[in-house]
């Protein structure tokens, strides 16, 4: 029995050997995930990115991680500032000329009042001890040392106003200065925020150097 070839089939095979050979030539015709952005879109993406914010058209995501970063660049950008004693990023306690001039006049001075928290920790374990003796010479030891402040921040109190009435005459302006006086003196010079911009004895203190 002799086969012959059908002349179709060859042809059905060549004419699909030939569609995928065009199918795998061909370049895909899918659209990209986004059009190609415009100048104009590139140049508020670039604005965008250098102000910390999120870029045009951007996702929810996108957006809150934009937020989160630029939230934290404003804390370390105002913490810096209060730092530097810079009036924009002062609290609205330490803001003006007179506030700032009693700061320097409290930080130029070397008070008792700025012992007073470390003596007074102190004092508070030495009372926990059971000693009779012990006890009474502590409590003699804070008695005096309540004296002494009280006395050394009047006089501080009495030349600080009479120099704020000759500068600032107005009642007005030197309202609580007294007890932010009191308050500035109370706190370890180291944590005193803002940084005291003068040494004890009146010597400006010295910027410090970048590394």
């Amino acid at each position: 029995m002799v086969f012959f070839k059908r002349a179709d089939d060859s042809a059905t095979t060549t004419t699909a050997t030939d569609e995928i050979s065009v199918s795998e030539t061909k370049p895909s015709a899918e659209p990209k995930g986004r059009p190609t952005p415009t100048r104009k879109e590139a140049e508020a993406a670039r604005k965008a990115a250098l102000k910390g914010g999120p870029p045009p058209g951007a996702s929810k995501k996108e957006q809150r991680i934009a937020a989160r970063t630029q939230a934290q660049q404003d804390r370390a950008r105002a913490r810096e500032g209060m730092l530097k004693g810079d009036e924009r990023y002062l609290p609205a306690r330490d803001q003006g000329p007179v506030r700032k001039f009693v700061r320097d006049y409290v930080d130029s001075r070397r008070t008792v009042a700025e012992f007073f928290v470390p003596v007074a920790v102190v004092v508070l374990l030495l009372g926990l001890m059971r000693e009779a003796r012990l006890q009474a010479f502590v409590t003699l030891v804070w008695l005096l040392i309540l004296v002494v402040v009280a006395v050394d921040t009047t006089v501080m109190l009495l030349k600080l106003n009479s120099q704020l009435k000759a500068q600032w005459p107005d009642k007005a302006e030197r309202k609580g200065v007294n007890l932010y006086a009191v308050m500035r003196g109370l706190q370890i010079r180291r944590l005193r925020v803002p940084p005291p911009m003068y040494k004890a004895g009146g010597r400006p203190v010295e910027p410090k150097q970048p590394k």
